[in-house]
């Protein structure tokens, strides 16, 4: 499952000659990945009040060409991987106007229990989510 997200570049995301700053692609990838996981049907805030946190733990970019003020974007996001402790997801930030890639990148995340701190073993704590997760990242439980 691809889930896409559409918006234009911002005025504030661009440096003095309108090209996007580099740090702001680590922004659509969490636009893109709030989305999905709204999409897939386990969101962030339900996800939070139950107790559990998906910190980052590790991030990847590449950059292939620069997004403009102005342009239309697109920020596609899926599952890459998921090994019931891990999740990372995978992007591509597209100009729509000629399909150029712009980046490409994952971040990795951990379930993490809010009180204690503790990794959460997904298919254990939490096996509807689990199994929600499973199905979206096309994987076999």
């Amino acid at each position: 499952m691809i889930v896409t997200t559409e918006f234009s570049v911002r005025y504030h995301e661009t440096d003095k000659m309108g090209i996007v700053h580099h740090a702001n692609y680590l922004h659509w990838f969490e636009v893109g990945r709030v989305e999905f996981m709204r999409q897939s049907g386990f969101p962030y805030r339900p996800l939070e009040e139950a107790g559990v946190f998906l910190p980052v733990t590790e991030v990847a970019c590449k950059y292939h060409a620069s997004a403009l003020f102005d342009d239309s974007v697109e920020v596609r996001t899926w599952i890459d991987s998921y090994n019931k402790v891990r999740l990372t997801f995978g992007y591509e930030v597209v100009r729509l106007s000629d399909g150029e890639k712009l980046v490409s990148g994952k971040t990795e995340h951990v379930f993490q229990d809010a009180a204690s701190g503790h990794v959460v073993r997904m298919h254990k704590t939490y096996p509807d989510l689990h199994a929600i997760i499973v199905e979206r990242a096309g994987l076999s439980s």
